[in-house]
């Protein structure tokens, strides 16, 4: 009883719960779940890579069964299951998992679906090339410290003498004992290049290393959205990183049936499981949380991934995309906590952190190296050295070791009369008798001439800091040259990230929208000036039965306003429209814009900056207008805003951008036009959902066609036109059309151009213009029936008015047929003409071919044609050939 008594030893629970607990996590943590940060390696992938390296499984080796491996890792270093092991080995394996794998696989290790691996006996195995290069050469060189393994009976590397910063190039992650990292894969160039630059400035900071390490480059490729999260992650060690899958609108066709929306997914977040996404998406279907859908398929194969999300006919392909991003993984989140350990503590790291803790130990990899290159070519100098001796008394040496009764003898001899040491003597004994020819002593001279410079410069890498970073960088730039690949994961600038317009050219560009819906955009370039009356260049390619129908130009950075005929407004930003070549028939703007398919554009209306001091002009289809506030469209919502409320039947037909002190031209299908000020007497500001005050008073049978604003500061300038010059031009005018021999001379009725403008521009359905000084058109009251802008050139045809515009001499115009063909004129070619002339021929159009708009190139542009004083006529036949022709 007192023998037992003694073999109980009292002790507080509660300090061996603590102690017990604490050992247990910091077993897990150092010894288990986080990585180090030098060679980026948790203690199992670590055992499994020297263990393939002691195997001889190089890259120019054959593969190995798994099995083999794995029995090697677990009898020498891992005392743990083979199924730990072997999941190890394979995710080093797999190019969906890892960045740049670090073991070469063959058969079957998995897939995104998540489909298991083959069994270890059926798959094989060997190293990477870049596994040699970079994490294991220069281990024989005593470069990184060696541990006893579980059991003593073998030696295993504590860290991996790693050229590369393999934690950021693969990440890592792992859950401990009350702490977990992520740390997301990351672009090889791209580290390499932000190592360089640390060695160049070490004061470098985290925000100046990301113009080298743009962010996290996934080895599934997609998206990651926005640089806010990836500068707070390199910053502080912890951000939530979003990633977005890569999906495109496109239009299938199926035979025997009729073309189809679908949504094709070629790109998944990382760790996103394909399956898994597939069947969440099905399940959405099904309890119909997301509509819309007809059809799921998964169309990958060994050339990529494709998974196919066709659409039923009434669906907007845009909003069923939005739905996919907010309610699958489609779009998902990557906690980063960039957690690892540093000298066997776990430890939050900055991305400068990263590189200098791998920095610093590479610089003590090197010096190691160099001591052990350094040991092992003095130890080879100093038996040369022997050699030489001995070759120097070689006769005498030879008579005293065949006179020696033994080799302990000799050997002790050769030590007391020539100064040798042990080492030398052993080695003038052990030499070979072809060594004692002039040759053989010539090349022991020589090799111990050129040992003595490897020992100088050997020596000198160890007393310069500066020549180890140089042979940091050659390595890593040999690395780099070698192994890295471009960049997979695109970041782009989302939402609330301020300097994405940073990144875009704010050049000018050219917006075309069909009839039918299609909407692309061109540089202005794209269509150098041409002469007046000429046949122009096609701009898009349109269907038979569609046309151009909007056609303006601004800048990549502008915002645009989309305005429909039931009064919503839309918004996106210019450089999100898809660029199209001349010929191309755009992008269905349904696939840009959650616009139901019964409505319909109208009107576009591009803004730089959204004033207080600024309003929107809106006039609808029934003579209705008004105008609100700029400022109040400052924050659309993305399904669009009511801008405008309608009398049934009423349709938003023109939007434009006006101060208070401008005034407003509006033109009618037959030629009328009434011009008045946008003042509060005449049109006070209005809410968004309001109606309007009636602008115009129209005969029968004829119809709105157009509406300009007019500055205010050529208002103040209308005056100094004198009413005998007014007089003149309307004289002018009145001879011309009273002879038809005078008509068919268009110059004729071109009016002497003392004036710099501005102009209203008139231009009809037939392919004639003119510009008509603005002082002919009188300010008058809102609602009255206006004056007449134009008479029209063949009334046979029924010609009709296009628009009207206001411009300026260095302006030039854009113009538009039904057909889709473009031509880009300078304002001055036109003739300046009165309201009661007919115009000249400013675009030559086919049989059944129309103007249908006119779009205004700011001056600044460039690339304005030379065209001459009078411009070209219609009459110039050859000419008209050869342009249109071009």
């Amino acid at each position: 009883m007192t023998t037992s008594q003694e073999r109980i030893i009292p002790t507080d629970l509660r300090n061996e719960m603590s102690r017990s607990y604490l050992e247990y996590a910091m077993s897990v943590i150092v010894g288990r779940a986080l990585p180090d940060a030098r060679d980026g390696l948790k203690p199992v992938h670590r055992r499994i890579l020297y263990a393939m390296h002691e195997l001889g499984l190089l890259p120019d080796r054959p593969f190995r069964k798994s099995a083999r491996v794995v029995g090697e890792v677990l009898g020498k270093f891992h005392p743990h299951g083979d199924t730990a092991v072997y999941d190890a080995l394979v995710r080093m394996a797999q190019d969906f998992s890892m960045r740049s794998p670090l073991i070469n696989g063959h058969g079957n290790f998995g897939s995104v679906d998540n489909d298991p691996p083959a069994a270890m006996r059926y798959t094989e195995c060997r190293l990477q090339g870049l596994t040699s290069a970079a994490l294991l050469q220069d281990i024989e060189s005593e470069t990184v410290d060696f541990a006893d393994n579980f059991d003593g009976s073998q030696q295993e590397p504590t860290v991996l003498p790693s050229r590369i910063p393999q934690l950021l190039l693969n990440g890592s992650s792992g859950i401990a004992v009350g702490m977990a990292t992520n740390i997301p894969p990351h672009n090889l160039g791209e580290v390499i290049d932000g190592l360089v630059a640390l060695i160049h400035n070490p004061e470098i900071t985290p925000v100046q290393l990301m113009q080298y390490i743009h962010g996290p480059d996934f080895p599934t490729g997609a998206l990651v959205l926005g640089t806010a999260a990836i500068k707070e992650a390199y910053t502080t060690g912890r951000g939530s990183i979003t990633m977005r899958g890569v999906a495109n609108i496109e239009t299938i066709e199926q035979r025997g049936r009729p073309e189809k929306e679908a949504i094709i997914i070629t790109e998944l977040p990382y760790q996103t499981n394909k399956a898994a996404l597939i069947e969440k998406i099905a399940e959405l279907v099904n309890d119909k949380r997301i509509d819309g859908i007809s059809d799921i398929r998964d169309e990958s194969d060994r050339d990529g991934m494709r998974i196919v999300i066709e659409l039923k006919r009434d669906a907007y392909p845009r909003v069923v995309l939005n739905n996919l991003y907010k309610q699958t993984p489609l779009q998902a989140n990557f906690g980063a906590n960039m957690l690892a350990l540093v000298n066997g503590e776990p430890q939050i790291l900055t991305i400068k952190d990263f590189l200098t803790v791998f920095l610093d130990f590479r610089i003590e990899t090197i010096n190691r190296r160099t001591r052990y290159q350094l040991r092992k070519a003095e130890e080879r100098d100093h038996l040369l050295q022997g050699l030489l001796i001995a070759l120097s008394h070689l006769d005498a040496i030879i008579i005293l070791i065949r006179h020696a009764p033994d080799a302990p003898t000799a050997k002790g001899e050769l030590i007391t009369t020539y100064g040798l040491s042990e080492v030398q003597a052993d080695a003038i004994l052990q030499m070979q008798l072809r060594r004692l020819t002039a040759l053989e002593a010539d090349k022991i001279r020589l090799e111990h001439e050129e040992l003595q410079n490897v020992i100088a410069d050997l020596q000198d890498i160890l007393d310069r800091r500066e020549r180890v970073l140089e042979i940091i960088e050659t390595e890593i730039s040999q690395i780099k040259t070698s192994f890295a690949t471009p960049r997979r994961t695109l970041i782009t600038h989302g939402e609330g990230d301020l300097d994405d317009l940073d990144l875009i050219a704010n050049e000018k560009v050219l917006i075309l929208i069909t009839k039918q819906g299609y909407i692309k955009r061109m540089p202005v370039s794209t269509f150098e000036a041409q002469s007046r009356a000429t046949r122009g260049k096609a701009g898009a390619k349109v269907k038979e039965d569609d046309t151009i129908e909007h056609f303006f130009t601004c800048c990549d950075h502008d915002s645009v306003l989309f305005f429909s005929d039931r009064g919503v407004v839309y918004s996106m930003r210019t450089y999100q429209i898809p660029l199209g070549s001349r010929t191309s028939r755009g992008t269905p703007i349904v696939q840009m814009l959650p616009i139901p398919k019964e409505e319909k554009i109208t009107s576009i209306v591009p803004v730089d900056e959204f004033r207080d001091d600024e309003y929107l002009v809106m006039l609808t289809k029934g003579g209705n207008i008004k105008k609100t506030s700029l400022a109040a469209f400052s924050h659309i919502r993305a399904n669009g805003l009511i801008a405008i409320s309608l009398e049934e039947g009423d349709q938003l037909r023109w939007v434009r951008r006006a101060k208070v002190e401008d005034s407003v031209i509006i033109g009618s299908r037959n030629g009328m036009a009434i011009h008045f000020r946008c003042t509060q007497e005449q049109l006070r500001p209005l809410g968004r959902a309001t109606r309007g005050v009636k602008s115009m008073k129209l005969k029968k049978g004829d119809e709105l066609v157009g509406m300009d604003i007019l500055p205010a500061a050529v208002l103040e300038t209308l005056n100094t036109e004198t009413e005998a010059e007014i007089e003149e031009i309307i004289e002018t005018e009145e001879i011309i059309t009273e002879t038809e021999e005078i008509i068919e001379t268009e110059e004729t009725a071109e009016v002497p151009n003392n004036s710099t403008g501005p102009w209203v521009l008139v231009i009809t359905m037939g392919g004639y213009g003119k510009r008509v000084p603005v002082g002919q058109f009188r300010l008058q009251n809102r609602a009255g029936q206006g004056l007449m802008a134009t008479k029209f050139k063949n009334r046979k045809t029924k010609d009709k008015l296009a628009t009207l515009h206001i411009v300026n001499n260095d302006e030039e115009i854009m113009m538009v047929t039904n057909r889709g063909i473009i031509i880009r004129q300078a304002v001055n070619a036109i003739s300046v003409q009165s309201r009661s002339a007919t115009g000249v021929r400013v675009q030559r159009l086919d049989e059944d071919d129309a103007i249908t708009g006119v779009a205004i190139v700011p001056a600044d542009t460039g690339e304005t044609a030379e065209i001459g004083e009078t411009g070209e006529t219609a009459e110039n036949g050859e000419n008209d050939e050869l342009e249109a022709a071009e």
